[in-house]
């Protein structure tokens, strides 16, 4: 006999939302492990053992592609499914297409990360064994597409939640810069081989429109969707501003796809594209924030909350983290600033206060709300999540900070000269003053990894409790079915 819980109910598909969410966790361990290695290797370059396939630069790809798209990308998915069932009341319109979704995100991330470690990487100019993968994504991104739009059409509600127009301008973002992005043309049907559409600066403004909005929109309208259900949900309040929220909407789809370029300051693209992206940039601070308050704001009333729960405290540091970024980044485009920071560290750190900050802590205070409901039970453990908690932090704040000064020593030794006129120091001058950051930001990767481990652990305790749980429910109501 089947029974009716909450984690199996047959008015919703929780199967795929539960799939992606345990997987959400194994990329993400697999991602912070090599990305603790590379940092490793940087730091003590004996690490760097003679094996091409686990060489830095091979296995950073494998980083960011397990972390950013094997872990956020299966959080997007497992947050996405469970918030438009739940806000618009209904299932998915097809239980076939969400399977297809799984297992094809699943492959894409798998192929990509094996081909990487042996050496085929998608150059600009020259791509091998990258085009199919490139195809699978966009079938797979199309499906998600059509799954998520078609369920909200059939909704129950005539609202549509604010949550769901991010996640839908997530989407829809996404596949317009990946489709763009990575238009490449075979050597001939059958060859591996083939070349990028674009060249020079134009191919320069195409990765940079891609990059950044990848960032815009895939690494922060999709969260900040998690983060308008979530919040609420979590602290029992409804959402501090709903009108607020709309703004913050509108003014992020629009002015996000202009910034890209103010990665290309003093390059060969025209100045006023730059001047322009930078402007752009700096309008962000105003939507950002007011999305940073409305999300904190939420709590008024209920501040008592983080000091009571583990879980809130993570997405109130994430929703900081989300302002501080949102900060730093307009800043860090003005041609002054930008002409001390790029290409040096604290572009690094910058990427990962808002990657490690407000990513993946607003993803843990999510799953740990959402995981408990799917399997119908409790969290394991209560302690583990605060230890969670400060391991994460101490390893964010690790890792920015050796950044930080990291970054900006490089900028200021780069451009050091001395009285003759010439640079004072030599580049591997600058390399080696960076070892005692190196190993700072090896340490605080370590922090941050305990962490995940421990969540982990913690998750998967909590889904063998609520199995255990279900069934012993199943067989108490079969053994009082089987007396009446």
């Amino acid at each position: 006999m089947a029974v009716t819980t909450y984690s199996g109910a047959e008015q919703y598909n929780f199967e795929v939302v539960k799939k992606f969410a345990v997987m959400s966790l194994v990329w993400a361990v697999v991602g912070m492990f090599v990305g603790v290695y590379i940092a490793s290797e940087l730091a003590w370059p004996f690490l760097n053992f003679d094996s091409p396939y686990i060489s830095f630069g091979r296995f950073r790809p494998v980083h960011t592609t397990s972390v950013i798209f094997g872990f956020g990308g299966s959080a997007l998915f497992a947050t996405s499914y469970y918030v438009v069932q739940r806000t618009c009341q209904t299932r998915l319109i097809s239980d076939g297409m969400a399977s297809f979704t799984f297992w094809g995100w699943m492959a894409v991330i798998a192929l990509a990360d094996v081909s990487y470690m042996l050496g085929y990487t998608q150059s600009r100019e020259y791509a091998e064994m990258e085009w199919p993968i490139d195809i699978l994504i966009e079938v797979v991104w199309v499906t998600y597409l059509i799954l998520f739009v078609g369920t909200i059409m059939r909704r129950k509600q005539p609202h549509i939640y604010v949550a769901n127009w991010f996640y839908l301008a997530f989407i829809l973002a996404t596949a317009l810069l990946h489709t763009f992005n990575n238009l490449a043309v075979p050597i001939n049907l059958f060859s591996m081989k083939s070349y990028s559409l674009f060249s020079g600066v134009q191919d320069a403004m195409t990765q940079w429109w891609y990059g950044h909005n990848a960032v815009g929109f895939f690494l922060t309208a999709a969260f900040l969707g998690m983060m308008y259900y979530f919040v609420p949900k979590q602290a029992g309040r409804p959402i501090y501003s709903y009108r607020l929220s709309i703004v913050h909407f509108w003014a992020l789809a629009f002015m996000y796809m202009w910034v890209g370029a103010h990665h290309l300051h003093w390059t060969a693209l025209p100045d006023w594209t730059s001047s322009l992206a930078a402007a752009f940039s700096i309008l962000l601070l105003m939507p950002s924030w007011g999305g940073m308050i409305n999300g904190i704001m939420t709590l008024s009333g209920a501040w008592d909350k983080l000091r009571t729960d583990p879980i809130m405290r993570f997405m109130i540091v994430a929703l900081s983290f989300y302002g501080m970024s949102t900060f730093e980044g307009p800043m860090m485009s003005l041609k002054e600033v930008n002409a001390l920071s790029h290409y040096t560290d604290w572009t690094v750190g910058h990427v990962h206060s808002g990657a490690l900050g407000w990513v993946a802590m607003i993803t843990f205070g999510s799953l740990y709300h959402m995981i408990p409901k799917l399997w119908a039970t409790k969290m394991y453990s209560r302690k583990l999540i605060e230890w969670h908690f400060w391991l994460a932090t101490i390893g964010i704040v690790l890792y920015i900070v050796a950044m930080w000064i990291s970054g900006i020593t490089q900028g200021l030794m780069w451009r050091a000269f001395d009285e003759f006129g010439n640079l004072q120091y030599s580049f591997v001058e600058t390399v080696a003053a960076m070892h005692p950051f190196y190993a700072m930001r090896a340490i605080g990767g370590m922090f941050f990894l305990t962490g995940m481990l421990t969540m982990a652990f913690n998750i998967f305790m909590t889904i063998r409790q609520g199995k255990r749980e279900n069934a012993a429910l199943e067989g108490k109501l079969a053994s009082k079915l089987a007396h009446a």
